[in-house]
């Protein structure tokens, strides 16, 4: 069982992660300084590395945190009962529709904002951002691969590679989304991705 004190500091660090998250997803990571995350935390400065040892093992704990948050959710989406695999999924991607605003996506866009940012600033990184992503492309194989036994979509490649790649055209098309300013992208990802799976939902 944790003490006090040491519920007292995770609850601190969770509260500095969550408020960098939220920062770094709008700014990005390089133009976001420690000040700035620690004045919004209401933490002081020279406390920051009682938590974290350095800037670049702050943003691997913020992306660690970020993709089991996000894992979390996605395992809680598929696992919805009474509908069909396939029905899981499409609301998956219709809730990513949702969410992944290019106004103001809040935090939950956090491995599109950075990910070519910090893949070339830090490889500790590109690490975290490679297995959260990996995490999500696991789960969206087992759930096509599920749908196709159950007869509720059809695929036409291996689970592994149909998961990738429609992982791929979302975050391209999330990408586009900021580019454009309307939603126009994520539109076409979601008239593709019925194709690929030959689902009319």
């Amino acid at each position: 069982m944790k003490t006090a004190t040491q519920q007292h500091t995770q609850q601190v660090r969770e509260h500095i992660l969550a408020t960098g998250q939220r920062i770094m997803a709008g700014k990005g990571f390089s133009a976001v300084g420690l000040k700035e995350i620690l004045d919004e935390s209401d933490v002081p400065k020279g406390s920051f590395y009682y938590y974290f040892s350095s800037k670049e093992d702050f943003g691997v704990a913020m992306l660690e945190h970020y993709f089991n948050d996000y894992l979390a959710e996605l395992d809680e989406t598929l696992a919805e009962r009474g509908i069909s695999h396939a029905q899981r999924l499409m609301n998956y991607w219709q809730k990513w529709r949702e969410t992944q605003s290019f106004y103001d996506c809040q935090g939950k866009c956090l491995a599109v904002k950075l990910g070519a940012e910090v893949a070339d600033l830090s490889d500790k990184m590109r690490l975290a951002l490679m297995h959260g992503t990996a995490g999500i492309i696991s789960r969206l194989a087992d759930a096509l691969e599920a749908g196709a036994a159950e007869g509720s979509l059809t695929l036409e490649d291996e689970p592994e590679r149909v998961a990738e790649s429609l992982y791929q055209l979302w975050v391209g098309a999330s990408v586009m989304v900021k580019i454009v300013r309307t939603a126009t992208p994520f539109d076409a990802a979601l008239k593709m991705t019925r194709q690929i799976l030959h689902v009319s939902l």
